[in-house]
């Protein structure tokens, strides 16, 4: 497919050396991977398609785990339905907490000194090596300016994602550095004498769920934080740590990890990002659900920043894309992000071309043909940062209609994103005639609960149903808040 000629270009020729770089010592270890809340399933399928081994849906939502060897590592960063990755040190099904929180800290405590670290950290080196791989061929094409912006710009968007987790590792950080002075200056003591040794820094990160504990996560984190540093004799480091270690305790699962991505990989595709940009894993999990092939045309009528039909122009090239908006706004940054895909391609030597288009139109009188698109894939507005509730309630109809309208009778597609869903259900009742709800995956988008809808086209003509008499009680501005918004 069109991603994986992509990603051959870009990590493919280092696939030899890494498989060298492990095959001295190859381990067998523990992936873990979070993913789109919603899209577990589909992660999974992909690792079985891509990697060739069984994933298992944890039962905290929003993560997979699979065993793979460690010759196989480098796989696991092409994979497209994941945003971070780490290696896991151990997983307790059923860890028994102590009523106390005092006992209960105590033992998170003399935990750390229990878990087998050892396979871990050597994926953990090994990861590091075949990054530095990567960076250096990166460097060495011309390109190293661009890929730095890139990677500055998908740190800014993973402070976003990391709201919620910051705020108890900085006060877990600020605690553990109050106590780390003398293990500082023993580690820098050791430094000078074997100037070779590297002063390892880190940072935990808990991640908790559950209303029966009687500890908060930054407790945890900084209890468990303080002992890993006793037992390795790292320094704590909140912002330039080179080890993160994730503590993540779902209910009575509780699972420690190492992380083995700096940043999330869900804005892999965007420079220019938008009020409602999607996540690029999230825009994957949506093209995998309506099983693209080769010659479809799709369409994204409200393309945004174009994340949709770029990620699968990217993914799947086979098919050909056309990206709307009726905002000017959105069509220039839809524009920048393909000018930008293209540049990073023939830099790397692949070819530039992408098999998409786009267009500024009115979304409910489309400049398309009727019964001549295969796949609609959209994210609707959801009447908060863009448009409004009660515009929804004239504009999902008129929308629905006009797509009814473009695609085709009988073997049509439609996968639509929205957290509006008392309106789009109503819309979807009064074009029963045109479309049949096959398939709904329940998503988180920004911490909104919203819906993902796959729908079938019915047979019907186009023009012979009652609900293609229905007219907008006015011209609709899908998305004409965002300068308002900005």
């Amino acid at each position: 497919m069109s991603s994986q000629g992509d990603g051959d270009a870009e990590q493919g020729p280092t696939s030899s050396s890494e498989t060298e770089a492990t095959s001295e010592a190859i381990i067998t270890v523990t992936i873990g991977a979070t993913v789109p809340t919603g899209f577990e399933h589909t992660a999974a399928e992909e690792v079985k398609e891509k990697i060739g081994v069984e994933a298992q849906i944890s039962k905290d939502r929003g993560r997979i785990y699979f065993q793979i060897s460690t010759d196989k590592l480098f796989q696991v960063h092409l994979l497209k339905s994941v945003d971070n990755l780490f290696v896991v040190v151990e997983e307790y099904d059923h860890y028994q907490f102590k009523e106390s929180k005092e006992e209960t800290l105590m033992d998170l405590q003399q935990l750390a000194s229990k878990l087998p670290w050892t396979n871990a950290l050597e994926v953990w080196k090994l990861n590091n090596s075949l990054k530095k791989k990567r960076g250096r061929r990166r460097g060495g094409n011309g390109a190293k300016g661009k890929p730095n912006s890139e990677a500055m710009e998908a740190v800014a968007a993973e402070t976003e994602q990391q709201q919620l987790a910051e705020p108890s590792v900085s006060a877990e950080g600020q605690a553990k550095e109050e106590s780390a002075p003398d293990v500082e200056s023993s580690t820098q003591d050791s430094e000078e004498a074997a100037p070779e040794a590297k002063l390892i820094k880190f940072r935990v990160t808990c991640n908790r769920a559950g209303d029966k504990h009687s500890f908060s996560s930054n407790e945890a984190a900084r209890d468990f934080g303080g002992a890993v540093q006793e037992f390795f004799q790292w320094k704590a480091d909140m912002t330039k740590f080179d080890i993160e270690v994730l503590l993540n305790i779902h209910n009575e699962e509780v699972v420690i990890g190492i992380a083995l991505t700096e940043e999330s990989l869900h804005r892999r595709n965007i420079t220019h990002f938008g009020p409602t940009t999607l996540r690029s894993t999230l825009c994957y999990g949506m093209l995998r659900l309506c099983k693209p092939q080769a010659s479809d045309v799709i369409l994204d009528p409200m393309c945004g920043t174009g994340a949709i039909p770029l990620e699968g122009a990217i993914e799947f090239p086979s098919s050909f894309y056309i990206a709307g908006d009726n905002n000017d706004m959105a069509v220039n940054r839809t524009v920048n992000n393909v000018c930008h895909i293209q540049k990073r391609r023939d830099d790397k030597g692949s070819a530039p071309g992408l098999p998409i288009d786009t267009v500024q139109w009115d979304l409910c009188h489309l400049p398309i043909r009727t019964s001549s698109v295969d796949i609609i894939i959209t994210d609707m507005p959801f009447g908060k940062r863009m448009g409004s509730r009660k515009k929804n309630w004239d504009l999902y109809p008129s929308c629905l209609r006009e797509m009814a309208r473009v695609c085709r009778p009988d073997s049509g597609k439609a996968v639509l994103l929205t957290q509006d869903k008392k309106c789009f259900s109503k819309a979807i009742s009064r074009m029963g005639g045109l479309w049949r709800k096959s398939h709904t995956v329940w998503v988180n988008v920004g911490g909104l609960h919203a819906g993902v809808y796959l729908l079938k086209r019915t047979g019907a003509t186009f023009g012979q149903t009652p609900e293609d008499v229905y007219e907008s009680q006015g011209t609709v501005n899908t998305q004409g808040d965002e300068k308002v918004d900005k």
